[in-house]
C-alpha cells in the first residue's frame, strides 16, 4: 500500500471530527493529498512517509528517538514538521490525532 493510500485509509476514522477535511475531499499540496483541519494542513504524504505538524519540542523528541526524520530532507528542517518512520496504521492514527489537536486547537 502506498503512503497516500494508507493516509486515506487511516484518516477515515476522523471523518466526523468538526473542521476536518479528508484527503480525498481536500485540495492537493506538495504533490500529494493533504489532511486539513479548519483550513490548515495537519498531515500529508510526500514520497513514502507520513508528515505531520506537531509542536517543535515533540518533533525534536521524535527525531531524537529515531521515530521521526527531519523534514524536509536535504534542506534546513522545518521545526514543526516531522516525517514518521513507521508505516503502522495505529502509529499513523495516533500521530494524526495529535496533529489534528495541535493544528486545530
Amino acid at each position: 500500500m502506498t503512503a497516500e493510500a494508507r493516509l486515506h485509509a487511516v484518516t477515515e476514522a476522523f471523518a466526523q471530527v468538526p473542521g476536518v477535511v479528508l484527503p480525498a475531499a481536500g485540495r492537493r499540496h506538495f504533490g500529494t493529498a493533504t489532511l486539513r483541519v479548519n483550513g490548515r494542513i495537519a498531515a500529508f504524504t510526500p514520497e513514502d512517509h507520513l508528515v505531520v505538524k506537531l509542536p517543535a519540542a515533540r518533533v525534536a523528541a521524535l527525531v531524537a528517538s529515531g521515530e521521526g526524520l527531519a523534514f524536509p530532507s536535504g534542506r534546513p528542517p522545518m521545526r514543526e514538521w516531522v516525517a514518521i518512520v513507521s508505516d503502522e496504521p495505529q502509529v499513523w492514527h495516533d500521530l494524526i490525532a495529535e496533529a489534528l489537536a495541535y493544528v486545530g486547537g
